[in-house]
């Protein structure tokens, strides 16, 4: 039975080449004390940066800068923006670039006025803001996080060896976002394809959960279909528009909670990388890449049905004959053979864990309950030595 549930996103989204001609608009509806967050240097080299001055100039905004948000945003980086924007008294936070960035912004925009630590208060005890909210809109430069049209944000604790998440509720989502796909051509083919895998697994963490023949299956069915497809010419053919297009708005989808809407959500294998992330500091998608296959076939038996089912409705593999295990087995195999093919790291000793590591990641990693299959702290060690 689909579940009860209520679904609203305030987020407004502009797509395609002309995209960022709608920027200046969306500025006018802001203060002028306008902070502007960004990565390293790609969007400088791109010439995008000069673009976004030149619009917030012409805007008439007095312009903070907060530069080199990393792809895994630390304590530090958070508290260093905090600082800034509170100089600034800012009202309005630009974020131009990826995942990473949208997070951190979101991150920032909870904080300013935020009388306690936001680390202990957001992502500790994962308590909600009840200071004023900064509001953030996005220039998306990479396609992977879908944070450009959700509440979501990530941080990175390297003292405790930690990275944790926390999913705040409307009002911190992004007023707007701009979509422009040409902007992810610049990223390296790595990069490309870790984005890539981090689409694939929101939707496989959205969809491996419940047994119910709803209608968020069967869109997130349509979504990898469409993802898998865009991903085969991408990697041959990075520059080919129509893919990257694809690919970014497939990205959007597969976070923007649509897909989960009615149903439980599993997010294992989001712990599980994260965990092994506070400890490498590899990039998100491959970390998730190199557990999903070990946690996928531990937990098979247990949700056999919609394993069965993504083999034949995600890989079009045929079932006459099979039982529901050989067919569940082989649509994890496809997965696979499709992972290899477009670059993926299998393994998390490619991303730097030892096995010396290996109690610390599973003692980082946080349970929760709604896949098929709650794992205790032992389960946890197989699958990341199953993951070496």
């Amino acid at each position: 039975m689909l579940g009860n549930f209520s679904y609203h996103n305030p987020t407004k989204l502009y797509f395609g080449e002309d995209s960022l001609g709608n920027l200046k608009t969306e500025l006018s509806n802001y203060g002028n004390n306008i902070l502007f967050v960004y990565g390293g240097g790609s969007i400088k080299k791109s010439g995008l940066y000069d673009e976004i001055i030149a619009i917030l100039n012409d805007c008439g905004k007095n312009v903070a800068e907060v530069s080199g948000v990393m792809p895994n945003p630390t304590t530090e980086k958070l508290y260093e923006g905090i600082n800034i924007a509170r100089e600034h008294k800012t009202d309005f936070i630009l974020a131009v670039g990826g995942g990473s960035v949208c997070d951190y912004s979101k991150a920032v925009s909870v904080s300013i006025h935020c009388d306690d630590d936001p680390w202990e208060k957001y992502f500790i005890r994962f308590e909600e803001p009840i200071c004023e909210i900064v509001p953030v809109g996005c220039v998306l430069t990479m396609a992977g996080t879908g944070s450009e049209m959700n509440g979501g944000s990530v941080i990175t604790n390297h003292e405790a060896k930690l990275k944790i998440g926390h999913v705040f509720g409307d009002d911190v989502m992004p007023k707007f976002s701009i979509l422009n796909p040409r902007y992810t051509m610049t990223l390296p083919k790595y990069q490309m394809c870790a984005g890539i895998y981090d689409i694939f697994n929101h939707i496989c963490e959205q969809y491996f959960s419940g047994e119910d023949d709803n209608t968020s299956d069967y869109i997130s069915e349509g979504l990898m279909k469409s993802l898998i497809h865009a991903s085969r010419i991408a990697v041959k053919n990075p520059q080919d528009y129509e893919a990257r297009s694809n690919i970014m708005w497939t990205a959007t989808w597969a976070l923007n909670t649509l897909v989960s809407r009615g149903k439980s959500e599993d997010w294992m294998v989001h712990m599980l990388g994260q965990a092994v992330g506070a400890y490498t500091d590899a990039t998100h998608g491959m970390t998730l890449a190199a557990v999903s296959l070990p946690y996928y076939r531990y937990i098979m038996p247990y949700g056999l049905k919609k394993f069965s089912r993504f083999a034949t409705g995600v890989w079009g593999i045929s079932a006459e004959g099979k039982s529901d295990e050989q067919l569940a087995s082989e649509g994890l195999s496809a997965m696979e053979s499709w992972m290899k093919e477009i670059g993926l790291v299998m393994k998390i000793s490619e991303l730097g864990a030892t096995e010396d590591m290996i109690e610390g990641i599973a003692d980082a990693t946080f349970i929760l309950n709604g896949g098929y299959k709650v794992l205790d702290h032992d389960e946890v060690v197989q699958i990341l030595k199953a993951s070496m």
